[in-house]
């Protein structure tokens, strides 16, 4: 594992925190987030639950798993992580099947689908504090709305313990 850090590579993440919650935020969602990392990293899952605060109440629950690499070996601070998961949202037809409330009223309907996931990571020394940026695309198997591009970034707080 040394040589790896001489010469510059990225290398696994070998310590840090074990779990961490917190919110995960973009324009268009908010949501809560908590990830463990399985005996200090690399390997990591990650969980996810968010709402549409601009909607009806649409709802999505998001599990990830995901590998987490040391970008700068002299600041094991900084992460950079990628991996994939599922997720299932429940939407209001009302907001995105316009044509299917008009003719059957209103409703909900469950969307199941992939996700992958890319970002950087930094966690503080001195205060239990994690900040992260990702970009988290994904494609629903179902339903009118197989892709929003807009809700594909997002940034993240948590506490670590």
């Amino acid at each position: 594992m040394a040589q790896h850090r001489a010469s510059g590579h990225p290398t696994p993440v070998e310590d840090g925190y074990s779990t961490a919650i917190g919110v995960r935020v973009n324009p268009f969602l908010i949501g809560f987030t908590i990830k463990h990392m399985f005996d200090g990293g690399p390997h990591s899952i990650e969980g996810i639950a968010a709402t549409d605060f601009n909607r009806r109440g649409n709802f999505t629950v998001t599990a990830l798993y995901e590998y987490n690499l040391n970008i700068v070996p002299q600041h094991k601070e900084w992460s950079l992580f990628f991996g994939g998961g599922v997720h299932l949202g429940i939407y209001d037809r009302l907001d995105f099947d316009y044509d299917r409330y008009r003719k059957d009223g209103s409703g909900a309907y469950a969307s199941p689908g992939i996700d992958g996931i890319i970002g950087v990571s930094y966690t503080f020394k001195n205060i239990p504090l994690n900040l992260s940026a990702d970009l988290k695309p994904y494609v629903n198997f179902v339903g009118p709305t197989k892709y929003i591009g807009e809700q594909m970034g997002g940034v993240s707080a948590r506490y670590t313990f």
